[in-house]
């Protein structure tokens, strides 16, 4: 992509000049600093830039899909050309290995890691902080930060259970999203209830990716915590036990017992993936597929792999979601480039670009409300095909120390 590509942003072409003026103005401005609200670190930021002038900043994040890398390539242009900042994108495909990269290297007292920042959320994000291998506290002292939504988005603030305090910065949001053609699906099902009844008024065509999978897992999960009084969902937010698992685990697995045999292939057989049961969906075998992205099924429709028919929607009550997240390793040689290509990521129209159907789809960790006009123009798109009307509440993701039980004992249960 060449570094004059003008910005792909979801509005008409006169806001679109817009948002290139806005980019035109001082960098400070360009990296949404100028209007946020009173802020420590931005007396201390002009200093920071300085020292960041210059650095190269080896990004190590998933490398899977050529719009994530064509969009993490616009956005190493642009703060090479604002800043002076040089980002690398290390592509890979587990950040389990960067967690075991960093470890080996601080135990191997490597003051210059190879790493300067990473896409982390999670399990990931537990080990590297209780075992000291982040860099900060850095996140809320991020100029930009101060139009992250935490109350409405209060994942970001918490990871899995885990509480973030400052040392990674909130970068997009998933949540656990149905897909369906409304043309066969007039009526889809809005909580767990009626999705149940759903499938077993329609043997055969409904069903979930196979656990391990994450995005079986997290179906099952919502399952969980669905199936639950809402106030008895303090367990699952604790580190689990034996006892307690057996317990709040048992309404799980018999209603999934019930549930089976009206599944796709009797419940005997099941997607290996999303990819999978959502091709079964665009083929006409399955009515209902599932996503972390509430943006997935715009996508495909603009791909013209699902019909212009296809609606995406959420259980009225809320569904899992959870925030994706950027760490500095402790070691880091460019902390400060690190904290600058951060702070650009939250920039309005860094994440305006990124939410973007055509560009990548991930929803925003920021609070629309409080940007000022300016900066809501760049989210002003019209809503696309298959997007959701209306997003239902995020519900944290349970404990982290929950998935391997969950996982073993619908193996031993359902596996085959």
């Amino acid at each position: 992509m060449s570094r004059n590509t003008p910005l792909a942003l979801p509005f008409p072409t006169a806001t679109r000049r817009q948002a290139l003026a806005y980019i035109a103005t001082s960098s400070a401005t360009a990296a949404g600093l100028a209007p946020v609200q009173a802020h420590a670190s931005t007396q201390a930021w002009p200093r920071l830039l300085a020292q960041a002038q210059g650095q190269t900043v080896y990004f190590n994040a998933w490398g899977g899909a050529p719009t994530i890398n064509a969009y993490i390539q616009w956005a190493g242009e642009q703060v090479l050309q604002r800043f002076g900042v040089r980002v690398v994108h290390v592509k890979v495909s587990d950040a389990a290995d960067v967690v075991k990269r960093v470890r080996n290297e601080k135990a191997a007292n490597n003051a210059k890691g190879s790493i300067d920042l990473v896409w982390i959320n999670g399990e990931n994000f537990l080990t590297m902080k209780r075992e000291g291998l982040l860099f900060g506290p850095f996140a809320e002292q991020l100029p930009s930060f101060s139009y992250v939504d935490t109350k409405g988005k209060p994942t970001t603030k918490i990871d899995f259970s885990e509480p973030v305090e400052g040392m990674e910065a909130p970068w997009g949001m998933a949540q656990l999203t149905f897909m369906a053609d409304a043309k066969r699906v007039p009526q889809p099902p809005r909580d767990l209830a009626s999705w149940l009844a759903f499938a077993a008024q329609h043997p055969g065509r409904c069903t979930y990716p196979r656990p391990p999978d994450f995005h079986g897992t997290t179906f099952i999960k919502q399952m969980l915590l669905d199936l639950a009084p809402k106030t008895d969902h303090g367990p699952y937010y604790q580190p689990v036990r034996a006892e307690v698992f057996a317990r709040m685990s048992a309404p799980l697995w018999k209603t999934l017992d019930t549930l089976h045999p009206s599944l796709w292939r009797q419940g005997k057989q099941f997607p290996n993936n999303a990819a999978a049961q959502r091709q079964m969906m665009a083929d006409g075998e399955l009515l209902i597929a599932l996503t972390f992205n509430p943006n997935e099924a715009a996508n495909e429709i603009l791909a013209k792999r699902l019909p212009t028919s296809s609606v995406s929607f959420q259980f009225s009550g809320g569904t899992i979601g959870n925030t994706h997240f950027l760490a500095i390793p402790i070691n880091s040689r460019a902390s400060a480039g690190a904290q600058v290509f951060a702070n650009f990521l939250l920039s309005p129209q860094a994440q305006a670009r990124k939410a973007d159907v055509s560009v990548w789809g991930d929803p925003t960790v920021l609070d629309l409300r409080r940007l000022p006009p300016s900066d809501q123009s760049y989210f002003a798109a019209q809503k696309l095909p298959g997007q959701l009307a209306e997003s239902a509440p995020a519900l944290p993701e349970p404990h982290g120390s929950w998935v391997h039980p969950i996982e073993q004992e619908w193996t031993r249960r359902y596996g085959v």
